[in-house]
């Protein structure tokens, strides 16, 4: 199990890398499928989630495609709603998580499906650090109930309501990861409900292939990122509904 739960972080931290994602969204169906339960896998995906986007969001930051400005707010409420999401893993039974995961799927591919593309950033400068507290605050309380990192609903939402660039919007969706998994990590360490023997193996697999994932998101067509994002989205909602309807 330890080689294939590493080449699975591989896997995931190229992923996050490159779509701006904390990883649940890909890591949760593939653990599902090779035999974990459906809060094992959110427990181990919250782990992985921690190392990929701290060291993801480090490297964003240094290649100057992170803004830290705005996002503090949105992360903090992220944060804030982590601890809620841990309280909802623990009181909803593993149907209604699936569920829940599949309809943030859905969303999520209607909402970037339709957006325009942006050639660079019109959102309002000026926009109410209230507002983007309370955005965080209810993406924290989801994605980490469903053990993603929220950028998968972060994302769509500043490209399709707020305008941002996609590549920008998927740095800052990364950003946001590293609030609302540390959240979502310390209070599944308080409950003692996560697997950090399987967990830390895909964590620091995954930080090899984030670096990669980030250095072939710059160099890549936001044209094609968008369309490499939506493919994800649909793969992700294919595995999910084989996983709860058909096996």
């Amino acid at each position: 199990m330890f080689i294939e739960l590493s080449l699975v972080g591989i896997l995931v931290g190229a992923m996050s890398g490159f779509f701006g994602i904390g990883g649940g969204t890909i890591l949760i169906p593939i653990l599902l499928a090779i035999g974990f339960d459906i809060k094992s896998a959110i427990g181990i995906s919250v782990v992985q989630m921690v190392f990929t986007s701290i060291f993801g969001s480090y490297l964003n930051y240094k290649k100057g495609s992170l803004k830290v400005d705005e996002g503090i707010f949105v992360g903090i409420g992220g944060f804030v709603g982590g601890f809620v999401g841990v309280r909802l893993t623990q009181i909803l039974p593993e149907s209604v998580l699936q569920y829940m995961f599949l309809g943030i799927l859905f969303f999520s591919l209607y909402r970037l499906a339709i957006s325009k593309h942006h050639t660079q950033d019109t959102q309002s400068k000026s926009l109410n650090k209230a507002l983007l507290f309370a955005i965080g605050l209810m993406i924290g309380v989801f994605s980490i109930s469903l053990g993603i990192g929220g950028s998968i609903i972060l994302t769509p939402i500043l490209v399709g309501i707020l305008h941002y660039h996609i590549k920008k919007a998927v740095s800052a969706g990364l950003f946001f990861v590293v609030f609302s998994s540390v959240a979502g990590m310390i209070g599944k360490l308080i409950n003692g409900s996560i697997d950090f023997g399987d967990g830390l193996i895909v964590a620091f697999a995954s930080l090899f292939g984030v670096a990669f994932g980030i250095w072939l998101k710059d160099h890549i067509k936001d044209t094609h990122h968008k369309q490499a994002i939506l493919t994800l989205y649909i793969i992700s909602t294919l595995i999910l509904i084989q996983k709860m309807f058909l096996s």
